[in-house]
């Protein structure tokens, strides 16, 4: 039985919560509009369905441009708009981790399993994969556009380690970078990973009463200040 496509299920969701008005807070943050994001939901969706082939045999590889191009293209575009410098080393650095941590995963403790990366008794890594990942970027980014790129993009780099080991083995497989279950495991650490900011940065601000504004460089805080003008931080999760 086929897998249940259930990144494409909570894009649908998310683009329905977006044009109801939710997520007002989170997207204003990320720098993001309505607009922008029904966009970049419509853009993931569609080009899920487009396969570029670019290498033949003996190890076949093909890019997914919703489950690759597009998330790589909103994660250049918010670590453009990021706060400070700091913001984007934690983010890429994130990505890297959060990359190395899923290939460690999919290679060394699912050894011998079904590839990309096989499956656990208890798990499927459709779940497994997104939140480790989520938590290692949000660990390693604490923002939530750190806290996305890390997660989008660390989950993607673990796919092309997986490349990497097979063709450098030139095992006769196809690795369809982006596409498949990896779209899924994309857009689940993603929005997990934005999640964990969002909460754990509440519960931070409740803590110290209110958002910590105090040193912090006026680029930064102006990242954080949605367009109504309302400031908004999570103690280091904006």
């Amino acid at each position: 039985m086929d897998r249940f496509p259930i990144g494409l299920l909570l894009l649908i969701v998310l683009s329905l919560l977006i044009y109801l008005g939710l997520g007002h807070r989170v997207l204003d943050r990320m720098r993001l509009s309505d607009r922008a994001a029904l966009l970049i939901i419509a853009a993931l969706v569609l080009g899920s369905l487009i396969e570029i082939p670019l290498a033949g045999r003996p190890t076949a590889v093909t890019v997914n441009v919703g489950g690759a191009l597009v998330p790589l293209g909103v994660a250049v575009y918010l670590l453009a708009g990021a706060g400070t410098s700091e913001e984007r080393t934690r983010a890429i650095w994130g990505a890297v981790l959060t990359g190395a941590v899923v290939y460690f995963i999919g290679t060394y403790l699912m050894r011998g399993l079904r590839e990309p990366a096989g499956r656990f008794d208890f798990t499927d890594p459709l779940y497994l994969y997104p939140l480790i990942g989520g938590v290692v970027a949000y660990a390693a980014g604490r923002s939530r556009r750190a806290a996305f790129v890390a997660a989008t993009l660390g989950v993607l780099l673990g796919d092309i380690f997986h490349y990497i080991r097979v063709a450098v083995a030139r095992a006769p497989v196809r690795v369809d970078i982006g596409g498949g279950g990896i779209f899924d495991a994309v857009v689940l650490a993603g929005i997990f990973a934005v999640l964990l900011a969002e909460v754990i940065g509440e519960l931070r601000e409740r803590i110290q009463g209110g958002p910590a504004d105090e040193g912090r460089p006026e680029s930064l805080l102006a990242g954080l200040r949605s367009p109504e003008g309302e400031r908004g931080d999570k103690g280091g999760t904006e």
